[in-house]
């Protein structure tokens, strides 16, 4: 597929967003309903994997887009990104972008008209059912602003603790929907597009916890479901580099920061490869 590379006129002149001509895309028949916008920094080696599972078959069944918001990668990531996806919003500033600016910068392009953000080691169990789930609840009259789903360990990688951990907490994220607080972890946030901009989308000033932050602000104007249905995969690599206790009361000390400062406790996230 060939590529253009073009400036584009967002907040950051130190930004470039590849696209495909019109004519040479072959995922897009119509407006996209669904946007797939996921984040990434150097994340060459496990890219393959993780963007293989959004072949053009489904995001052309389901009217999808995929879209890739590299946030200054050295290493081959945007040009294994530029086999799989649509669209590449490209971080050229030696300022370090946080993820809720990446994610900002890959909802600015998007077209459709809900959002789906999701890690770049993250992956929906059964894609198909996924994306069959996220274009019914597009396509319906529900009134609900947004969708938090389980998260889990690659099965493959998954350990007892592992199994304790995301059962404890994807029932912490269903208890705070239900009582109305808002809650949905980074790794899959599903948000109506005009829901996002109306709560002026993620706070890029956040280092960590700004996926709380924002289904905090979304729950002040609308329901969001936790759904049962799907669900997600992640890496555990970073409880395996820095073990739950750590990570775990960091996630604590970042949600309070953000409740009662509008800022993160952490001065920086350290990305785990």
């Amino acid at each position: 597929m060939f590529y253009e590379l073009r400036k584009i006129n967002l907040q950051d002149q130190d930004l470039a967003y590849i696209d495909s001509p019109k004519n040479q895309k072959p995922s897009l028949l119509s407006k996209p309903i669904i946007s797939v916008i996921i984040p990434v920094f150097e994340e060459g080696k496990i890219l393959p994997k993780t963007l293989s599972n959004y072949h053009v078959d489904l995001l052309r069944k389901f009217n999808a887009e995929l879209i890739i918001s590299d946030g200054g990668s050295k290493d081959n990531t945007v040009e294994i990104a530029k086999l799989f996806s649509d669209k590449i919003v490209l971080h050229n500033s030696k300022r370090k972008q946080t993820i809720a600016e990446g994610r900002n910068r890959g909802a600015e392009i998007a077209m459709g008209d809900v959002l789906v953000f999701l890690n770049g080691d993250t992956i929906p169990h059964d894609v198909e059912k996924f994306f069959e789930y996220v274009f019914n609840w597009a396509k319906s009259d529900s009134k609900e602003v947004a969708l938090a789903v389980k998260v889990k360990s690659f099965p493959e990688e998954e350990i007892w603790k592992d199994k304790i951990f995301y059962f404890l907490h994807n029932n912490y994220v269903r208890f705070l929907n239900f009582i109305g607080l808002g809650m949905g972890r980074g790794e899959c946030q599903i948000i109506r597009k005009e829901a996002f901009w109306k709560v002026g989308g993620y706070n890029p000033e956040i280092i960590a916890g700004e996926d709380f932050d924002l289904y905090r602000r979304l729950a002040k104007i609308g329901k969001i479901k936790f759904v049962d249905e799907i669900w997600v995969y992640e890496s555990p690599r970073r409880f395996r580099k820095y073990g739950y206790l750590r990570t775990i009361l960091k996630w604590l000390l970042n949600g309070i920061y953000v409740m009662l400062y509008g800022r993160s406790y952490s001065n920086d996230w350290e990305p785990v490869r």
